[in-house]
């Protein structure tokens, strides 16, 4: 919905970059596991250049300690029952500490957290 304001998970920014997908970017949330991951994804330093490009106009969030402090709570909690990744833990605490839905496709890494409100 325009307007709203969402936290967009790796996969979510990577159909934007592709230009299957259109985001509100000021409106749309990522943070420093997100960059990493697009970052890692770059086939080559002028790819990486072109990422870089179309991430702007989307908000960055700090990842901080009260951010820290509850991922390591969600890894802690979920690693063993539901396969938590570390990334995963560090997006959700965000949009947690933040207040702000989780827009992914990847519903699965995300469901099991109490109070996250994801749109698929």
């Amino acid at each position: 919905m325009p307007g709203d304001k969402i936290f967009v998970d790796t996969c979510v920014v990577i159909e934007c970059l592709k230009g299957n997908l259109t985001l509100d970017k000021p409106n749309a949330y990522l943070n420093h596991i997100v960059l990493m991951e697009l970052f890692v994804g770059a086939k080559n330093k002028q790819d990486l250049h072109e990422i870089k490009a179309k991430l702007q106009g989307f908000k960055l969030l700090k990842v901080d300690h009260e951010i820290m402090v509850l991922a390591t709570q969600i890894i802690e909690r979920y690693a063993l029952s539901h396969g938590a990744k570390i990334q995963d833990a560090i997006i959700a605490a965000t949009c947690l500490i933040n207040n702000l839905p989780l827009s992914t496709y990847n519903v699965r890494d995300f469901r099991y957290i109490p109070n996250l409100q994801i749109m698929a």
